[in-house]
């Protein structure tokens, strides 16, 4: 089965050099059991592992891009042979100025195409490998050249301060949510400017209507409704690195729960719906699909879908992220995927990923 994404985008550079999906939120989502085999959208890795802490038999992690692959082998690398602080700095996560040689570390267990692609990639490992994706560019435009237009550091270090409900509608109502802020994050979270620096502009192809409205609410939900403080991927939009707060698979309480699972591992190039016809019916019992239909027409998201349902078991469950177009399992499939709507609203309601519009999590009869 041929996949419609790899017809539609690009794949040979690092698009995204972190997972943007709350893991927190797919960990629970899926509610992974030991011994479960697990199917994931590969990313830049650190959903994958997450899954792992949950000791499943198998995950095997898919994706069209070596590029993405590359990352998610560091990755795996890194939690072999770095203890946990030391896999902090080789991400961005904290400071050091020890990178490369952390690196060095890392590189004798990279398979020849991995390594050779981050030894070309030397200054993206100095500056941290979770900071190399066009789409952490795209954040770091907005972070050194939009922002300071708007808020300074003193303002943002503000936002991050831990605060309750009342006062952080407060801080946003009055210090905050300026015309000016409004004005430039519309121009740069446009249709256009994130076409052109951020996500591919296949992404774009089923929006309809305001792209920048959408992403300032659901912006204005974070900074409000969520505690900054403890947002991992907010800290590091505004400065570049994570705060306290830490994603999933980077949290001390989990490392040692991924590394030791490591071995049940396996990742592919290629697209899912060759994998699914390798593996065949009724043999996955858990699916992160990242927001893979976003790029998707409504036909080829229910084909797939189809091809989902026939792999997966009864009870089985798939986790995907719809940010502008909406997707999930349209009534022709009603008897093969079962829609867990409170539970997806639930976890939504906590998603510190905040640019997306909706969960959704579906469970095969």
């Amino acid at each position: 089965m041929k996949s419609e994404v790899e017809a539609r985008a690009e794949f040979t550079a690092v698009r995204y050099a972190q997972c943007w999906e709350d893991a927190d939120v797919l960990v629970d989502a899926l509610d992974v059991k030991p011994g479960d085999v697990c199917v994931s959208i590969a990313s830049a890795g650190d959903n994958t592992l997450a899954l792992l802490a949950r000791a499943p038999s198998r995950v095997i992690a898919l994706d069209l891009s070596a590029a993405q692959l590359a990352c998610l082998e560091l990755r795996v690398a890194a939690y072999r042979v770095l203890e946990h602080a030391e896999l902090l700095e080789l991400i961005g996560s904290r400071p050091s100025a020890r990178r490369s040689a952390l690196y060095e570390r890392c590189r004798t267990l990279l398979s020849p195409q991995a390594r050779a692609f981050w030894d070309a990639n030397a200054e993206a490992v100095r500056r941290g490998v979770g900071s190399a994706g066009r789409f952490e560019r795209y954040f770091q435009v907005f972070r050194e050249r939009v922002l300071p237009l708007v808020h300074g550091r003193a303002s943002v270090q503000a936002l991050l301060e831990p605060r309750s409900a009342d006062a952080r509608r407060r801080f946003y109502a009055e210090r905050w949510n300026t015309w000016r802020w409004r004005l430039l994050f519309r121009l740069f979270f446009s249709r256009f400017v994130m076409g052109r620096l951020g996500r591919d502009k296949a992404f774009f192809d089923y929006v309809e209507g305001s792209v920048a409205d959408r992403i300032l609410e659901r912006t204005r939900y974070a900074l409000t409704e969520l505690s900054p403080a403890d947002n991992p991927y907010l800290s590091w939009i505004l400065t570049g690195t994570h705060g306290a707060a830490l994603p999933f698979a980077l949290r001390a309480e989990n490392f040692d729960a991924i590394r030791s699972h490591l071995d049940r591992l396996e990742w592919r190039q290629g697209s899912l719906e060759a994998s699914l016809d390798e593996l065949g019916s009724r043999a996955v019992d858990r699916y992160n699909l990242s927001d893979i239909f976003e790029y998707m027409s409504p036909e080829g998201t229910r084909a797939l879908l189809e091809r989902l349902a026939q792999s997966g078991r009864s009870g089985g469950r798939l986790a995907y992220w719809n940010m502008l177009a909406p997707r999930s399992r349209p009534e022709a499939l009603a008897d093969r995927l079962k829609p867990l709507t409170d539970l997806a609203q639930r976890l939504f309601a906590r998603d510190k990923a905040f640019f997306y519009s909706a969960l959704v999590i579906e469970e095969v009869a």
